[in-house]
């Protein structure tokens, strides 16, 4: 499909820049197949069905972007993607093309070297400490990876609390799961209240988030693999709901990604799935997902679930309404 077709008007007031406080203050436009309402994310209970298993992701952001120099004396900045062992990682690198392998890189307590050179400028970091010790090190020399369009993608001590999920509990993402974002202890005891059962996957979001769509027709981009993982118990509390309601595109890249083969099972290893209209959806019956750029990868991927008229209609009346648009902004409920 023409990418232009996933396009539209927004206004850049409109990108949050800080979350709103409580978390379940934050507006949801409910898209229904009656029309749009107008409605808040403390009503959640409300508007779901006992019965319904929520699905969470339980990624957690580590504080992937390192600034450091490199052997030269230059300045040098890492954004990490993805581990590859114990002491290496993939990482997006700034400025990547003066690196060689073999570069001698230190980002403050922390050491590396460049271990290798890949195509699409992604670089192999291997670090002067591995496994656990390479986490810590990372925790205390990296900084949250927020994205350019929040505050030119400058964290301060407060994105480290704002930035992660009250799930998160698994180390891997460079970028949060932001529907996550918006449930408080509170929120999920009214939700509970309601009948409503909850289970968890995991997928590490890689920086491919981050990354514009540069072509002119959807078959010709790229997706960046991710790593997730479904337990046993996520896969049977699945298979005995009565309707799947997923809290995140990520949680339902997941599912969506395994159900191509069949029943949604226990499974780990990595997709790379790119969902656009068209898309046979298997597994996931209600999505809550915040509001996303233009020409954007999600936004093709709700565009896919509720409908592109639908969702072209759902964005032009929250651009009217003033809605906050993506990682920090508000969130919508689509039906499929």
């Amino acid at each position: 499909m023409r990418v232009d077709l996933f396009d539209f008007d927004l206004p850049e007031e409109l990108i949050a820049q800080r979350p709103v406080v409580p978390r379940d203050a934050a507006r949801l436009l409910d898209v229904e197949t009656d029309g749009l309402h107008d409605r808040s994310v403390r009503d959640l209970p409300s508007l779901l069905r006992p019965g319904d298993l929520l699905i969470f992701n339980d990624t957690k952001v580590i504080p992937a972007r390192l600034i450091g120099t490199r052997s030269s004396g230059g300045k040098v900045e890492a954004l990490l993607i993805r581990q590859q062992a114990a002491d290496r990682w993939l990482a997006f690198a700034k400025p990547g093309k003066r690196l060689r392998v073999g570069d001698a890189l230190a980002f403050g307590p922390l050491n590396g070297t460049v271990a290798a050179k890949h195509d699409d400028g992604a670089i192999d970091i291997a670090f002067d400490r591995r496994g656990p010790e390479l986490m810590d090190a990372i925790e205390t020399a990296g900084a949250v990876p927020l994205p350019p369009y929040i505050r030119g993608g400058i964290a301060d001590a407060q994105d480290r609390a704002d930035y992660q999920t009250l799930f998160a509990k698994i180390d891997g993402s460079v970028a949060a799961p932001t529907a996550g974002l918006h449930f408080t202890l509170a929120l999920m005891e009214a939700l509970a209240a309601a009948g409503v059962k909850t289970a968890s996957v995991t997928l590490h979001v890689g920086a491919g988030t981050f990354q514009p769509v540069r072509v002119d027709d959807t078959d010709q981009h790229a997706m960046h693999a991710e790593w997730g993982e479904i337990p046993q118990a996520t896969a049977d509390a699945i298979a005995a709901a009565k309707r799947i309601v997923c809290i995140g595109t990520t949680a339902l890249r997941l599912l969506e990604s395994v159900a191509r083969s069949g029943p949604v099972r226990a499974w780990t290893g990595e997709t790379d799935i790119f969902i656009t209209p068209g898309f046979d959806f298997r597994v996931v019956d209600v999505l809550l997902t915040n509001f996303h750029l233009p020409r954007s990868t999600l936004f093709m991927l709700v565009s896919a679930f509720a409908g592109l008229e639908r969702m072209q209609a759902a964005y032009a009346h929250a651009v009217k309404a003033r809605y906050r648009f993506y990682s920090y902004g508000d969130c919508c409920l689509l039906h499929r």
